[in-house]
């Protein structure tokens, strides 16, 4: 029997081909070796009520993106059991409903975002921004935006990708922990101060003004005189932004904001300055909600890939956004004009006006 995570690598390696044959049971195509598996998995073990139109016209019922994800993941385990799984033996897969992995049986999850890229999940930790998932998901990106547009409602997977526990993490602050977590742990702070990095990241909130602020100061940790520039943009964005806010009667960033950044200056060194302005970030937004890493999830920070390659931010589940996965392609720019070289030979020459002098009859 074969585990886990060698039917992973057969679903990662075969996923164009499952994508393919997904796509053609969209289109109402070679949907009656998969009508058992769908009546074993619909609710009652019935088919879903969509079926019915998908056989008959290739076509859905107009569907919210959630129940558009249901539908996704019905139709890749009918796929997966009839036409890839079975190379390799029967194997009857569940699926899981509730909050969990989507595919028990494979430790795998399906995420199945539209154009706006968008997806939620549970939120379990705030260290997951970091290290990630606790399994591999397929992100297979459908064209639902446009597709509800349209009468009737055709839908079709049109990127895709397999992404590891560890790459469903913010892309961001993953460059951020990855880029001084060595450098940390070997200082003299040592661990304490690397904590202090990874409990900021977890948590910072980037639309907060002086949270965003110190995010940048954490990037550039290692880097002094960048520091100080920094903090010099700082104070110019807390005067500008407090005019704006003021005359559109908004709420003024607090003036505790910006003696924080100046604290910063005065203090040595620099590096443990900027690790205890976040530190106290943390406390002062989150209070007692925020907490330090567990054993687990410290040894997963501090051994782990932080190779995140998504965007994640605070909601009241994970906000999961995609777009750095399918990056829209460049356009190119149109070719400049030459101009042709205008010598002085070339210029127009001003027209002389030539003029007589009245002359008299003698």
């Amino acid at each position: 029997m074969a585990t886990q995570e060698q039917l992973r690598d057969l679903v990662r390696e075969r996923l164009d081909d499952i994508v393919i044959r997904v796509n053609a049971v969209l289109r109402g195509e070679d949907l009656e070796p998969i009508r058992p598996v769908l009546a074993r998995v619909g609710r009652g073990g019935k088919v879903p009520h969509w079926l019915a139109r998908l056989e008959s016209g290739g076509v859905l019922t107009s569907l919210d993106p959630k129940s558009v994800g249901s539908v996704i993941e019905m139709l890749v385990i009918g796929v997966l059991e009839v036409h890839i799984l079975a190379e390799i033996g029967a194997l009857r897969l569940r699926l899981n409903p509730a909050h969990g992995v989507d595919l028990p049986d494979l430790g795998l999850g399906i995420k199945s975002p539209s154009k706006n890229h968008y997806t939620s999940e549970p939120f379990l930790s705030a260290y997951q921004r970091l290290y990630g998932s606790e399994y591999d998901n397929l992100v297979l990106l459908t064209d639902y935006q446009t597709a509800k547009k349209r009468t009737p409602f055709r839908l079709q997977i049109i990127e895709w990708k397999y992404v590891t526990k560890s790459q469903l993490a913010d892309a961001k602050l993953c460059r951020i922990a990855r880029k001084h977590r060595e450098s940390l742990l070997e200082t003299e702070g040592g661990e304490p101060d690397a904590k202090r990095m990874f409990k900021f990241l977890a948590y910072v909130n980037q639309r907060d003004w002086l949270g965003a602020r110190l995010l940048s100061l954490v990037d550039a940790l290692d880097d002094p005189s960048a520091v100080r520039k920094l903090i010099e943009r700082a104070e110019a964005s807390f005067a500008r932004t407090n005019v704006a806010r003021e005359k559109k009667s908004e709420v003024l960033i607090p003036y505790t904001s910006i003696q924080a950044l100046r604290a910063i200056l005065s203090a040595s060194p620099l590096l443990v300055a900027i690790l205890h302005a976040a530190e106290n970030w943390v406390v002062d937004r989150l209070n007692d909600t925020a907490r330090g890493p567990s054993p687990n999830e410290w040894e997963r920070l501090r051994t782990g890939p932080l190779d995140g390659g998504i965007t994640m931010s605070f909601a009241l589940q994970w906000r999961y956004n995609f777009g750095g996965l399918f990056p829209a392609p460049k356009r190119p720019r149109p070719p400049k004009k030459k101009t042709a070289l205008v010598t002085d030979r070339d210029r127009p020459r001003p027209l002389r006006v030539s003029r007589q002098r009245p002359t008299s009859d003698m």
